[in-house]
């Protein structure tokens, strides 16, 4: 019986070592931490967003790094098939808004008590507080993990799924890289990925705890624009998070690096400057004896008021009556343009994912092994693969999983 080593309990590890043990082979699967599934276990907030119920046309847009190399693997375990696998095993699930599917339970302990249970049943031996060190290639073709204590242990092959190394916390520490680098095997720079944005301006430190809805943003290099969308944001003490900004940092986090970008916050997407100015106008002219820093709460949250009066460089004390039409456009264009500078990403302790890692051209897209080893396989967040939020995300794990766990050699 051929011999496979996991290296990673994380969700791709886990769904590997599963259909690779319903293959017939003896599966060993090797977790540095004291259990499975770590950073599984907070993921969605606790609530775990296993896949997105989307086409697969809108599957494979929301990935940001290397679509094209995932389109065999995610259609040959789709999220129907991620979905299908988890409700076989028992675990009830739902899809809310935008396609998230998450389980009927809101508990991502649920998530991993079902693909525990599932490895179990399969037969896969799991070893817990093993940190394999080191990894190579026998003349013959086999392979020799090294780990942490000393031991030695061989395997036909091998599935590298240690993750990026994002949440470090939960174990994510870049041991894949160093595997494949060892092998020779190119590593695109990682940097941190669905993460919160730093902002230089002081007034963001006033609005923290301010979560927005229904706002669009605008993040510009110059007068390029990068990414621009609409949706949910939150301001922080360090500057913004939020759905928007952790999807924006997966378009811009390489740029980030090199450089400063524009964000421009409209308030009111939902209306054009013309429909704006006619409310703004309307209320005006219902308030017209009354100070200015009093009518601001009928556009505004409280903890917006104070702000938008100091950017707006009219008195809070003045009459709305005394505003001139040159006040009252500069108040507009700030509600359709409060700018803010990015200087920079949060760190890889509150990035939900890792951008770079494996190259996918050392990879083969149809099984995951890698080109220049036969039998070492590299799935999941290790690759350079990564997706917006919503699912996609872990629906990346699964596929590579599925794909690697059909293609190894028995």
């Amino acid at each position: 019986m051929a011999t496979l080593a996991i290296v990673g309990g994380g969700a791709a590890g886990m769904l590997a070592s599963v259909f690779a043990a319903r293959r017939g082979l003896e599966v060993h699967l090797y977790e540095k931490n004291e259990k499975t599934g770590k950073k599984l276990y907070i993921t969605g907030k606790g609530r775990c967003n296993l896949t997105n119920a989307c086409s697969m046309e809108d599957l494979l847009e929301s990935v940001k790094s290397n679509p094209k190399f995932l389109y065999s693997a995610f259609y040959g375990f789709t999220n129907q098939d991620a979905m299908d696998f988890f409700e076989k095993e028992g675990l009830e699930l739902k899809v809310e808004r935008g396609g998230r599917v998450f389980p009927v339970s809101d508990r991502s302990a649920d998530v991993l008590d079902t693909l525990r249970r599932s490895m179990k049943k399969a037969g896969v031996h799991i070893h817990l507080h093993s940190e394999v060190k080191k990894l190579r290639q026998e003349p013959d073709g086999s392979f020799v993990l090294e780990f942490s204590e000393g031991a030695k242990k061989e395997a036909d092959a091998v599935f590298v799924a240690t993750g990026g190394v994002s949440y470090t916390s939960t174990g994510s520490t870049g041991d894949g890289y160093r595997f494949a680098e060892d092998f020779g095997m190119k590593i695109v720079y990682p940097c941190p990925s669905l993460v919160p944005f730093n902002v230089r301006e002081e007034f963001v430190k006033e609005l923290q705890g301010l979560s927005l809805k229904n706002v669009s943003i605008q993040i510009a290099d110059g007068r390029k624009v990068l990414y621009e969308d609409f949706g949910e944001m939150l301001f922080t003490h360090f500057g913004v998070s939020g759905p928007l900004i952790l999807t924006a940092s997966s378009v811009c986090a390489r740029k980030l690096k090199e450089k400063e970008l524009k964000l421009t916050l409209d308030l009111k997407p939902a209306l054009s400057e013309e429909q704006l100015d006619a409310r703004i106008l309307r209320e005006f002219e219902n308030n017209r004896n009354r100070q200015f820093k009093n009518v601001l709460p009928s556009f505004f949250p409280a903890k917006l008021v104070p702000v938008m009066q100091k950017l707006s460089g009219i008195s809070a004390d003045k009459k709305i009556h005394e505003i001139t039409k040159e006040e009252r456009f500069r108040f507009l264009r700030l509600m359709k343009g409060l700018e803010m500078t990015v200087t920079g990403l949060r760190g890889y302790n509150e990035a939900i994912i890792t951008k770079g890692g494996v190259s996918v051209r050392e990879i083969n897209p149809s099984t995951m092994e890698s080109k220049k080893v036969p039998g070492l396989f590299f799935i999941g967040e290790v690759l350079d693969l990564d997706a917006v939020t919503g699912g996609f995300n872990l629906q990346i794990a699964w596929s590579t999983a599925y794909a690697a766990a059909n293609a190894v050699k028995m």
